[in-house]
């Protein structure tokens, strides 16, 4: 496979081609080809942003219809045809049904600018600059929502000071026995804590790239309550694990909570193209016109095809109901890699159609995605340390596909596992044969 012309061409920044050493050249619901003809099961999903597989002919057509009847393409935050569809769509198949009532800001096309969009409104309408946000967040690469990701890798890359945003633990972050949400309580409640006081809380209700860690309904619950409380608002990122990917369409559907900000993006359009959204409660829109503006905020093209995802997969709890199958049959196969490779230090942890394997080995988690790479499959890992080998296929996946990949990710476990063993009864030997001392 040649890949001179991005060895040559493309920056040193360039991260999934080197775990995907190919060239892709078409994509069709789950499955990827390379140039060569190769076939690729997807369980990466765009990380995320193709919640309804590639070139879902459900989307397709009536984005080509659109195209070929010279539709507008690009209306900066005019009215259109398109957008007017999108948005009752949207409050007749979400907003209402859910008894829920938002203001809808279309930001920049990517789900940081929708961040950075929540950030800034947050502080204008409580007129304070600090945020809380949590241990092994992600909330984007711009400098805003930067500020609010945990990641050391990304954090240092930003070359300026980030502050304005202080770090309270996650749920779990200390083990199930801690209660995190008392330690944030005394936070605020001490005046000598440390801690200024806060415009906003953002959280992701599954935390995707710090390891699908999965907060309780009963902490973000608590949450809410110390939001309300203390006068802070509840801003959720649900721009991964929203879209359905927990089963709902929203993430903390379950939790019943009903957050004052919510941001999206990714597998909103539901193809693939950008589009970002951030749903404001009404009485919190001190907007003033054009003051938070950008040339592409509201796609169009990204407009029809979000508005026939939405009819087509949201119009009854047909849906959710599929994906719930669907978790079942990941949550037993990968309960079973665990419970054959105790040696692994394997488990389990996530909701709905992101599931994360999670190995106590270093470095197990890239070989065993390598591995499945190898046999077909493409998935990645996440965590602090890449730890966590994330499935986060597209909620379409045929069935018989989905088993397919989850056998070849089970033989990719085996593989991995068997090498490890091997190569530490051969290191164990060295020590033997030189008295315990290497050469």
């Amino acid at each position: 496979m040649d890949l001179k012309i991005f060895d040559r061409l493309e920056s040193e920044v360039r991260g999934y081609i080197r775990s995907f050493p190919v060239v892709f050249s078409k994509a069709k619901g789950s499955l990827l080809f390379d140039e060569e003809g190769r076939q690729y099961i997807d369980l990466f999903a765009g990380a995320g942003t193709l919640n309804y597989g590639h070139n879902n002919p459900v989307l397709k057509q009536p984005l080509l219809d659109y195209v070929q009847a010279d539709g507008v393409v690009h209306g900066l935050d005019m009215a259109t045809s398109a957008k007017k569809d999108f948005l009752e769509a949207f409050e007749r198949l979400i907003l209402k049904p859910r008894g829920m009532k938002y203001t809808l800001q279309f930001t920049g096309p990517t789900g940081t600018n929708a961040v950075e969009a929540a950030l800034k409104l947050a502080r204008r309408v409580k007129q304070r600059p600090n945020i809380v946000s949590f241990t092994h967040g992600f909330h984007g690469v711009s400098a805003g929502s930067l500020s609010a990701t945990a990641n050391a890798k990304y954090r240092e890359a930003a070359g300026v000071s980030l502050g304005n945003t202080t770090f309270i633990p996650y749920d779990g972050y200390f083990g199930p026995d801690v209660d995190t949400m008392a330690y944030f309580e005394r936070m605020l409640e001490d005046r000598s804590s440390g801690m200024d006081t806060p415009a906003a809380v953002i959280v992701e209700t599954v935390q995707g790239e710090g390891g699908v860690n999965v907060a309780t309904l009963r902490w973000l619950q608590e949450l809410q309550r110390l939001c309300r409380r203390h006068d802070m608002l509840l801003i959720v990122d649900d721009i991964q694990v929203g879209c359905g990917r927990t089963g709902t369409f929203f993430s903390f559907e379950s939790a019943g909570i009903q957050p004052d900000i919510v941001t999206l993006s990714k597998s909103l359009s539901g193809f693939g193209l950008p589009m970002a959204m951030v749903l404001i409660k009404p009485e919190l829109d001190i907007w003033k016109p054009g003051e938070h503006n950008g040339t592409f905020r509201g796609n169009n093209l990204a407009f029809v095809t979000a508005q026939q995802a939405l009819e087509h997969y949201w119009s009854d709890g047909a849906f959710t109901r599929e994906i719930q199958a669907k978790e079942t049959l990941v949550r037993d196969w990968l309960e079973n890699m665990v419970h054959s490779h105790p040696e692994a230090d394997l488990s389990v942890r996530g909701r709905g159609l992101i599931q994360g394997l999670v190995s106590g080995v270093p470095g197990l988690a890239n070989k065993i995605a390598a591995q499945a790479f190898k046999g077909g499959v493409v998935i990645e890992t996440s965590g602090a340390n890449d730890e966590v080998l994330k499935l986060l296929p597209a909620l379409t996946i045929e069935e018989g596909q989905l088993r397919q990949a989850l056998e070849v990710l089970d033989r990719a476990v085996a593989e991995v596992v068997a090498a490890e063993q091997l190569a530490q009864k051969q290191s164990n030997a060295r020590v033997l044969k030189f008295g315990g001392k290497g050469r």
